[in-house]
């Protein structure tokens, strides 16, 4: 039996085998290859690969369709049981939100995405809420502050865009043992690319130490890419590992603190429109900064990092 599916403007952009799979979740990947190499899946009346973007109006002939092959398992059977103080939790950690998009202060010890030790993440509690709101960037689970969250695929397409293009400005706030060589410089530092063994990639992080006393420092930080654990690296290579930093501080002078490393500040502009927000540092940050006699990051650090 053939079936053909008229792709709408909301879909424009989406992979082919995103798309097949949002909409027959029983499809396995090597299902879909298979019947895109042979034929049985073309799009426009063509054979077409599985990374193919589609676009509005597009339509994709599937000749070997049948209900039981094509199976799509309703999406709120796949939702996590989320508990309500942890609904509660999350909505009150909202810090500003539209019709479009979130902005979400995340706090420290919860995972943005789900994992074989993960239990609960926020991309859980979100999708609990809406299946049509996605995570448009990650932080590491011990790093708090600030995380967008779309509401629709419209802007998850404008964050990812604007994310590619670096045009979204984010200022980290940690907490470091030790002190850098310099005040303020451009580190340009080759770490270990993610899931792949003997091969590094290139990281660009701007920092700028804003307060140093009794050998510990707040040092602000810009990363110009996106690695993973990037500014935990860069911190450790610059001799002042963060602070409760587990995995990247083997001289941790604080065991019991949790990790002092703040995503603090985003700023973005869409249709002409500028945003910017701070984040709200957690208790255990603020009680650490009083318990060493170390003074918080003001307004103007930030104008003025941003102006370096």
């Amino acid at each position: 039996m053939k079936k053909i599916f008229k792709i709408q403007f909301k879909d424009s952009d989406t992979r082919l085998d995103k798309w097949l799979r949002k909409n027959f979740s029983s499809l396995k990947q090597s299902f879909l290859e298979k019947n895109l190499r042979k034929g049985f899946i073309k799009v426009n009346k063509k054979k077409i690969k599985s990374k193919y973007k589609l676009q509005k109006d597009d339509e994709i002939e599937i000749f070997n369709y049948s209900e039981e092959r094509y199976k799509n398992v309703p999406k709120s059977n796949l939702k996590k049981i989320i508990s309500q103080d942890l609904l509660k939790k999350f909505k009150s950690s909202i810090i500003y939100e539209n019709s479009n998009f979130i902005i979400f202060n995340k706090w420290s010890g919860i995972a943005t995405q789900g994992g074989s030790k993960i239990n609960i993440s926020i991309d859980d509690i979100i999708k609990n809420i809406s299946f049509d709101y996605n995570l448009v960037h990650r932080l590491d689970r011990e790093t708090s502050g600030l995380l967008i969250i779309a509401k629709n695929l419209e802007y998850t397409k404008i964050f990812g865009k604007l994310f590619k293009e670096k045009k979204i400005t984010k200022i980290y706030v940690a907490i470091c043992q030790g002190k850098p060589k310099h005040s303020e410089s451009l580190i340009q530092f080759e770490i270990s690319a993610k899931n792949t063994r003997n091969k590094n990639t290139n990281s660009i992080t701007r920092y700028k130490i804003v307060k140093n006393k009794n050998k510990l420092s707040i040092i602000l930080f810009y990363p110009i890419t996106g690695k993973t654990h990037q500014i935990r690296i860069v911190s450790k290579h610059l001799g002042c590992p963060i602070i409760g930093d587990t995995k990247y501080n083997n001289q941790n002078k604080f065991p019991f603190e949790k990790l002092k490393l703040n995503s603090h500040l985003l700023e973005f502009e869409i249709e002409n429109k500028k945003f910017e927000f701070l984040s709200i540092f957690p208790t255990d940050f603020t009680d650490f900064i009083k318990k060493n006699n170390l003074s918080s990051v003001k307004k103007n650090d930030l104008v003025d990092f941003k102006n370096f």
